[in-house]
């Protein structure tokens, strides 16, 4: 698990639809560690990073310089032969 640094302030605003759970458990997160919501939400999301095979299926699509360069992961590749 990985803890809240600090923040990142290149961020954009996003229309998504989350149940009401999920707000509820974001909302007592932000109040426990005293980070806003947008905070919270975007550290958890990166922890996607971790998914060993969210990371193969990077790497065996088809030219996936563009995505690597996005999600800022040429650490994570395995090898060099990216793209």
């Amino acid at each position: 698990m990985k803890f809240i640094k600090p923040k990142n302030n290149n961020a954009d605003g996003v229309d998504w639809i989350i149940s009401e759970r999920v707000r509820a458990i974001v909302k007592a997160y932000a109040e426990y560690t005293e980070y806003s919501e947008s905070d919270v939400v975007d550290v958890f999301l990166l922890n996607l990073l971790d998914d060993k095979d969210f990371i193969k299926w990077i790497e065996n699509k088809r030219n996936n310089r563009r995505i690597i360069k996005q999600l800022e992961i040429e650490h994570l590749m395995e090898n060099d032969n990216v793209g």
